[in-house]
């Protein structure tokens, strides 16, 4: 009895010390758990929450134009927020940046009242979240379901020439320093300005009002509706008030003080920018414009114009080349002037079709608004490519389809070049992929995939048929007025998805001896495709094949599966595909019937339409880059040049030949291959010389007159001195008679380089000179990027230098200047250098909204083709990890996917390469 006992007591022990381990596990397990699984704060994540709906703000803000005791700009502000609560919550998130808040009563940074009968609940706590930039406010009750609610603040913030936000801009006119207040809210520096719920979806009415020094003009979006001379703390100011919005994204406000001329078509349209430039007239171009493309695009959406006003006004530091403020247009200066005295062809061209761009923005954009920046594609892909109509409406001599072709050209060697890396990704991203400001405006560094939208329109247009791709487009404006746009609901979406959804894009491969045609994703280096990331439609694409026989046009063919049979495509005779380049891929062709190409472009070029010229350029020399094709073949399609006097296909042929001086100018490879070059232009040059009567004269066509340009820079930089001394007589006679520059507007680009570039240090201090008097932003640009052609280190030094000063080079150019100076095969590793030593200062101190990092970081890697670069671009990336990259981050990824290509190509190809040239200059 009493052994019993014990054993009993001992079986229970065990038992209690058991359930005692496995708490103490389970306890151990859920805290490592807990630990393993990150709790994140609202306040610690990029988004708002779901909450709170704006539906309007009262805002007033005052702008100093001169500085404080502290030696700063500063605004002040008031502002309230009107929002009604959707889903019950005890915490208020409103994004704020960089602003400096009064503290109220209760010594909190915001005041919240209740418009309804239920009394607000009092604020528990407020802070400010830099990080995830918020104003956080935790309240000690819940704001109730459908009640409304107001939120004040008083705040300063800093006037900086960050050319972000409400930021300061200056310029010089007859002697004296002007200063302007305007802004650059795009895409999330409203924030910056004053509290607001910053994100595209969050809609609401703006009432504005702007105090500003007597003397001065203030703009904003609505019309301005009261204006009056008032006198706040002793201080003597003007007041103008402003008529409320139309319910708009934050992102679209715009903002602008200053001391400015007018040019009126009306009262409705006004066209602001510096005094001494409206008297020149250099607005006059861009008034004209606006009226008909305004019309046009009523027509076209048929929805009226929805505003009271429609005001474009030109700045001096701004970094986009323009903004779609609504009612309210901002445009660098370059890209609304027009003088016909300095301004070139392509000048004109580019502000018609950039001011048509931003109108079309009014309706799709502005009206019609995208829910989230992953969606951004589809707002400025459709607005580039409606923006070739509106300009053609409006100077309809251009010829739209000569437009859209060459544009073509540009956007597919632009679009490819990106789209064909393992880094790249879809048009449409998740939008939990894009959370962080940076992130967004990486968005927008990638101009090549609002470009590759450009073609996926016009893909879009082509399956729908024009006519009813706009009735598609007209019936989305008017069934979400005054709503969010929410992806593409077209009837085509099995189709587009895949073109949108997966990145890249296919290569065709025709096989005339079969009949056979595949598809392929189509990567510049076959070795990336293990880093290719997944896509649910597997790489595969439906393509439509629009392609012609021995020059006559057949029947499309549709490839809906990776490959299929054709016996069509069988004759014996040669096949060309995707004519006009229509369609977004590439194609390849068994070798025979490459050869047969080859021989009918050497025999009689213009049987096959000009742009499927510079597509077959285009196409070989890629198919070559990523080993598909011989590179031998792809130069093989320049031999006939010298026969080519059209500009679609010379463009072509340079842009791709440009890739091979990238790669071999600083090697044995580069005499021979100036040779060739120069064997192939020197008969344009000639033809030029001879239709313009001794160059005396201008050629008749846009295309031909871009095409003589074309001529006389690749004739000079090969070495023609025929060419080298005409631009060097030219650009003396200018430095001999400052005040009459006789050289052509078109040319002076081409005339400045080649003569810097041959010249010394009279030669660049005489066009920093008159850089810096220039005045139009047109001719100042000419003179920008030409002088980064000299071969003098020290001045190339010098030149990069100046980037860091705002008073020789603006904030808004300095990234050009620095791209400018690596594209001289001299300039390179000075840029390279440059950047690599200040890009701290840079990134962190020079301005926000200074420098395109992108842009930056892929113009000053394009030539590295070395291991050594490869080395050095590693530890450039290793060594500002902490720092970081912002907006450049994909563009860094991009360069090293890059340079380890151009590494392997070099390898394959140097020698053959210098072998076919020294054939073909023997």
């Amino acid at each position: 009895m009493e052994k019993s006992c014990k054993i009993s007591k001992f079986f229970i022990l065990c038992v209690v010390l058991g359930v005692l381990s496995v708490a103490t596990i389970v306890t151990l397990w859920a805290i490592a758990l807990t630990d393993s699984v990150e709790v994140v704060a609202p306040w610690d994540k990029y988004r708002l929450p779901d909450t709170l709906k704006p539906e309007h703000y009262n805002l007033t803000l005052w702008p100093r134009l001169t500085v404080n005791a502290q030696g700063l700009y500063i605004f002040t502000g008031e502002s309230y927020v009107i929002f009604q609560c959707v889903k019950e919550t005890d915490l208020i998130l409103i994004h704020s940046n960089k602003l400096n808040y009064t503290k109220w009563g209760d010594d909190h940074l915001a005041k919240l009242s209740a418009l309804g009968s239920t009394p607000a609940p009092t604020i528990k706590k407020s802070w400010l979240q830099p990080t995830t930039q918020f104003l956080v406010l935790e309240l000690n009750g819940k704001l109730a379901v459908g009640e409304s609610y107001q939120l004040d603040t008083v705040f300063v913030g800093e006037l900086a020439d960050d050319l972000a936000g409400f930021y300061r801009s200056e310029y010089e006119e007859d002697g004296v320093k002007k200063v302007v207040a305007t802004s650059q809210m795009h895409p999330t520096h409203t924030r910056k300005t004053f509290p607001c719920f910053d994100e595209p979806a969050r809609k609401a009415v703006f009432h504005i009002t702007l105090l500003h020094p007597r003397g001065t003009v203030a703009l904003s979006n609505g019309k301005e509706q009261e204006i009056v001379n008032t006198t706040v703390k002793t201080e003597a100011v003007t007041q103008t008030r402003f008529e409320q919005t139309k319910s708009m994204s934050t992102y679209l406000l715009a903002l602008i003080v200053f001391v400015m001329g007018i040019n009126l078509l009306s009262a409705q349209i006004r066209i602001w920018a510096r005094r001494k430039a409206i008297s020149e007239g250099h607005g006059a171009y861009a008034l004209n414009l606006t009226g008909p493309i305004l019309s046009f695009f009523e027509v076209y959406y048929n929805t009226t114009y929805p505003l009271s006003k429609s005001d474009q006004i030109a700045l001096p530091d701004f970094y986009f080349g323009a903004m779609e403020n609504w009612g309210l247009v901002t445009y660098r200066e370059t890209n609304l002037f027009y003088d016909p005295l300095t301004s070139s062809n392509g000048n004109k061209e580019r502000t018609a079709t950039i001011i048509a761009h931003e109108l079309a923005h009014m309706w799709f954009g502005n009206l019609v608004t995208l829910r989230w920046w992953n969606e951004v594609w589809l707002n400025e892909g459709f607005a580039s490519y409606v923006s070739y109509l509106g300009a053609d409406y409006a100077e309809s001599s251009w010829n739209v389809v000569r437009l859209v072709q060459n544009t073509i050209l540009d956007d597919v060697h632009r679009v490819f070049a990106v789209d064909a890396l393992a880094s790249s990704h879809p048009l449409s991203s998740k939008e939990e992929d894009i959370q962080k400001p940076e992130q967004i405006s990486e968005q927008f560094d990638a101009i090549s995939y609002m470009s590759r939208c450009n073609l996926l329109c016009d893909l879009l247009s082509t399956f729908l048929l024009l006519d009813l791709f706009k009735f598609a487009i007209t019936k989305g404006l008017n069934t979400y007025l005054l709503q969010t746009f929410h992806g593409m609901k077209l009837p085509v979406h099995d189709i587009m998805n895949r073109w949108v959804l997966q990145m890249g894009f296919p290569v065709v491969t025709i096989n005339t001896a079969t009949g056979l045609i595949t598809q392929k994703h189509f990567l510049l280096d076959p070795d990336s495709v293990g880093s290719v990331p997944p896509s649910d439609f597997k790489y595969e694409w439906i393509v439509p094949i629009k392609w012609m026989k021995a020059g006559v046009v057949q029947k499309e063919i549709w490839l809906l599966e990776k490959e299929a049979l054709n016996n069509k495509l069988t004759s014996g005779h040669w096949v060309l595909a995707n004519i006009n380049v229509t369609g977004y891929y590439r194609v390849n062709y068994d070798l025979g019937n490459w050869e047969r190409l080859l021989f009918q472009l050497i025999t009689n070029h213009q049987v096959i339409p000009v742009i499927n010229r510079a597509q077959l350029v285009d196409d070989a020399f890629n198919l070559a880059r990523a080993t598909i094709i011989p590179t031998i073949l792809a130069l093989k399609t320049t031999k006939y040049l010298s026969k080519e006097i059209e500009y679609i296909p010379w463009e072509s042929a340079l842009d791709n030949l440009d890739y091979f001086y990238l790669m071999f100018d600083r090697t044995e490879v580069y005499g021979t291959m100036q040779d060739y070059v120069r064997n192939l232009v020197t008969p344009l040059f000639q033809h030029f010389k001879t239709i313009t009567a001794d160059w005396s004269k201008v050629p008749d066509g846009h295309n031909e007159q871009y095409n003589q340009v074309n001529a006389i820079r690749m004739a000079c930089s090969t070495g023609l001195v025929e060419c080298q001394n005409l631009t060097k007589g030219w650009y003396s006679q200018w430095m001999a008679d400052p005040d009459n520059n006789l050289i052509h507007p078109n040319l002076r680009t081409t005339v400045y380089c080649s003569a810097i570039a041959a010249g010394g240090a009279a030669e660049w201090d005489f066009g920093w000179n008159m850089f810096k008097n220039a005045t139009t932003a047109s001719e100042a640009d000419k003179l920008m990027s030409s002088l980064a052609c000299t071969k003098d280190h020290e001045l190339l030094n010098k030149y990069l230098r100046y980037t860091l000063d705002s008073d020789k080079i603006r904030k808004q150019d300095a990234t050009s200047v620095i791209v400018y100076i690596s594209g001289n095969v001299e300039g390179q590793t000075l840029a390279w250098d440059f950047v690599t030593q200040n890009w701290e200062y840079m990134f962190t101190q020079y301005g926000v909204g200074s420098f395109s990092f992108g842009n930056l970081i892929s113009g000053v890697t394009m030539r590295f083709s070395t291991k050594a670069e490869l080395e050095q671009l590693q530890k450039f990336k290793g060594d500002n990890s902490e720092i970081g990259f912002g907006s450049g981050t994909l563009a860094l990824e991009q360069a090293i996917e890059r340079t380890t290509a151009n590494i392997k190509w070099v390898d394959e190809n140097k020698k053959k390469v210098w072998d076919w040239f020294l054939r073909e200059t023997a």
